[in-house]
């Protein structure tokens, strides 16, 4: 199980429900039957507006990224889809990272929808799921939006695990905020009070997926057609711009 227990899971979604009342907009909450496990989304703006699929990283969840793009329903209707295996309100099944499993599942969650010439709009862990998709069928996809993304490059392996996942462990056994702040240090420039909560509470108690990230090959990346954004940052160490 995702969640390591009932208290640790409430504690979570009571912070969920907090972020999401904050953002202060309307909105609608849905739950998509998908083969791989319930699916909760959040619409928000004109359904008359071009669809918008907005997809958060690891440790986050739907309300966290509403919050990072605010503006985005003024011109689309944003499905914001909390991820599977994460600190949400999705199924706490978790897929198969090497397999084409997250790009399926997101596909279904679109045809389920019933989106068609989707934006995507992917924030690291969410950008290997949007290449996913579009490894897998991008037939319901006009383009797409990759911030920072898992799945095109990583970086140095030993800077990470000085840098980042040595203070985790530490974090996880101590819960000492100095050593979750070295972490929130390294993955963003800048972080709140609530992603620091969010991020603490999720840590400690969740049971975290800390395997090697896949790399696309180039043969899966020659066949995807639609427009691609990439937008890197150039002292990332998790996923370096430069490379």
């Amino acid at each position: 199980m995702f969640f390591k227990s009932k208290e640790g899971k409430e504690k979570i979604i009571t912070l969920y429900n907090q972020k999401l009342n904050e953002l202060n907009i309307e909105y609608s909450e849905k739950l998509v039957e998908t083969k791989f496990g319930v699916t909760n989304v959040i619409i928000t703006g004109d359904t008359k507006n071009p669809p918008l699929v907005l997809i958060h990283g690891t440790g986050g969840c739907a309300p966290q990224i509403l919050d990072s793009f605010p503006n985005l329903a003024s011109k689309y209707c944003v499905y914001a889809i909390d991820v599977l295996a994460q600190p949400n309100k999705s199924t706490e099944n978790r897929l198969d990272m090497k397999s084409l499993e997250y790009g399926k599942w997101l596909i279904e969650v679109i045809i389920k929808l019933r989106l068609k010439d989707v934006t995507l709009v992917g924030f690291s862990f969410g950008g290997f799921i949007s290449l996913k998709a579009l490894e897998f069928n991008e037939t319901p996809i006009r383009q797409a939006f990759l911030i920072a993304p898992v799945y095109i490059v990583n970086g140095n392996p030993l800077v990470g695990v000085f840098k980042m996942f040595l203070p985790l462990i530490r974090f996880i056994k101590t819960n000492k905020q100095k050593h979750i702040k070295k972490v929130m240090g390294t993955l963003f420039s800048e972080y709140d009070d609530f992603a620091l909560e969010y991020m603490s509470t999720t840590f400690q108690h969740c049971n975290m997926d800390f395997s090697p990230l896949p790399i696309i090959s180039k043969q899966s990346a020659k066949k995807i057609n639609r427009p691609l954004t990439i937008i890197a940052s150039e002292k990332d160490i998790m996923f370096p711009g430069k490379k």
